[in-house]
């Protein structure tokens, strides 16, 4: 029996009808009453908030770049990493083979019944609870957006950094793919020889299992910076020892002249 309580407690949001949460964690291999109209309506609604939460915070941006905005938070891959902090996996109701593929861990399943949760809760409890259910999930995504790289994705902000540091470009190899010919997820590797990073991505094509894998390269990539500011480098040591001998033959070299020195000469 699925603990829907416990998804319930983890959105911050208890239904009136548990029914509409059954159905939209419930997948059409599962049965043929499932989310996909709720998924629907939730995909209408998260564009809609996010617009509203947008045009709020940032009153000096055109449409243009709000609607890039917009983009980067209602994408698949967002929606996948919410469900992944939700443990979304553990209440999807899923067919038998589905379930053997791995359809639990596939981020088109887990986005769709993100967006299906949300079209629930607006059924159940009008807009402004979804409004605050979605503004809720979203507020750590929304702190972190950056509106001087919008527009831009992960692989294009990844190329321009290490062409800006004169770096190597990455390398993306396809390492495994799985599912039917339909529906298949793709597993990507990228290599960045100058920080000797490998990370892993995956998506329902090869382009979006490259983009998940440059986020995860970017992130790296910030965490060896932040430790390399952290830690003095090798030279910066030699440096700082250099000053501190320096600093010492100074000190020497300033001594009154007529301080007097012992002598190892016994006087006549």
């Amino acid at each position: 029996m699925i603990n829907l309580k416990m998804l319930q407690d983890r959105i911050g949001y208890t239904f009136h009808d548990a029914a509409l949460l059954e159905t939209a964690m419930t997948h059409r291999s599962y049965s043929s009453h499932h989310n996909e109209r709720l998924e629907f309506l939730g995909d209408s609604l998260l564009n809609c908030v996010t617009a509203i939460n947008l045009y709020e915070r940032y009153a000096a941006l055109n449409e243009g770049s709000l609607s890039r905005l917009r983009s980067s938070l209602v994408r698949q891959q967002a929606l996948y990493e919410i469900a992944c902090k939700l443990e979304l996996s553990r209440f999807l109701r899923l067919g038998e083979g589905e379930l053997k593929a791995g359809g639990f861990k596939r981020p088109s399943i887990l986005a769709d019944a993100m967006e299906a949760l949300f079209g629930a809760v607006f059924l159940d409890a009008g807009f402004e609870t979804v409004k605050r259910v979605i503004t809720r999930l979203f507020a750590d995504m929304m702190k972190e957006l950056d509106p001087e790289t919008y527009g831009k994705d992960a692989k294009t902000q990844l190329q321009e950094y290490l062409q800006g540091h004169k770096m190597a470009l990455p390398e993306y190899h396809v390492v495994a793919t799985r599912g039917a010919a339909h529906n298949q997820e793709f597993e990507v590797e990228c290599v960045i020889g100058k920080f000797d990073i490998h990370v892993y991505g995956t998506g329902s094509s090869r382009r979006a299992g490259e983009q998940e894998a440059a986020r995860k390269a970017l992130a790296e990539i910030a965490d060896v910076m932040k430790n390399r500011k952290a830690v003095p480098s090798g030279k910066e040591k030699q440096k700082e020892t250099q000053m501190k001998l320096v600093g010492i033959s100074t000190l020497q070299r300033e001594e009154p002249a007529d301080k007097a020195v012992p002598s190892s000469r016994k006087r006549g």
